[in-house]
């Protein structure tokens, strides 16, 4: 598995409950773009249409030598997902604060995966306290390795 791009502050924003793995329709010269890493996934989230899913904002730059087509690094793809993930999909994004977010792509056997997140929003205090719990434990492993010696 080599992964092309991940969504670290997706960790740092949201509660990530559960992760689906989608294919992702992609163009020739996206593909190849991909495959050199050139891709962000900041500020991208997936929305369920008509029993579709839908990537938007991600960001994959134009491949520099692929002159015979004009694309949008912006637009709007399609992922692919069984028929009773998107079912749940659509039963947990009509809930009150969930929503879908990309974590990272990656290729599995030469083809283009996303992984997606069932995620909700955190609210300052909890990134707070989050932060606070990561420092403690730092601290508390820099004495207990400073204490062996």
């Amino acid at each position: 598995m080599k992964i092309v791009c991940q969504n670290k502050k997706a960790r740092h924003e949201y509660f990530l409950d559960e992760f689906f793995e989608a294919g992702l329709v992609l163009l020739g010269a996206e593909v190849k773009s991909l495959r050199e890493g050139r891709a962000n996934l900041l500020d991208s989230y997936a929305r369920v249409k008509r029993e579709e899913v839908f990537l938007h904002n991600m960001h994959i730059n134009p491949y520099p030598f692929a002159h015979h087509m004009e694309m949008d690094p912006m637009r709007t793809r399609k992922l692919l997902l069984n028929k009773r993930e998107i079912k749940r999909l659509i039963g947990k994004t009509e809930q009150r604060g969930y929503s879908l977010i990309p974590t990272k792509v990656y290729f599995t056997r030469g083809k283009a995966k996303v992984e997606i997140a069932l995620a909700k929003g955190k609210k300052n205090y909890d990134k707070r306290r989050v932060l606070k719990e990561k420092e403690l434990k730092r601290d508390m492993d820099q004495a207990r390795k400073q204490g062996d010696y």
